[in-house]
């Protein structure tokens, strides 16, 4: 993932509840397809890599393949965030 959310209110971990409290991001139960964001949405993965977490915003179908690539042990939660928000904050 290329680009990820970085705040000062996130911490290590809890990425995920932090969105949906302080940005209204919708959980989602797993990756929706691109085509299918709404417009005025964009898609944000939060990967658990042990002692931190990773929010990146999945901007595009390299970003998508590599957030779904099957083999991947790791953790993930799905969330559909403001597409301004993540604009903004993922950079």
């Amino acid at each position: 993932m290329g680009r990820y959310f970085n705040t000062l209110d996130m911490e290590n971990l809890g990425k995920a509840q932090v969105l949906m409290q302080n940005y209204d991001a919708q959980l989602l139960k797993g990756p929706m397809p691109l085509d299918e964001v709404p417009k005025d949405k964009a898609l944000v993965c939060v990967v658990n890599n042990g002692s931190f977490e990773a929010a990146g915003y999945i901007y595009d179908q390299t970003e998508y393949e590599a957030a779904t690539v099957p083999s991947d042990p790791r953790s993930k939660v799905w969330l559909l965030v403001e597409k301004a928000t993540a604009e903004i904050m993922a950079k």
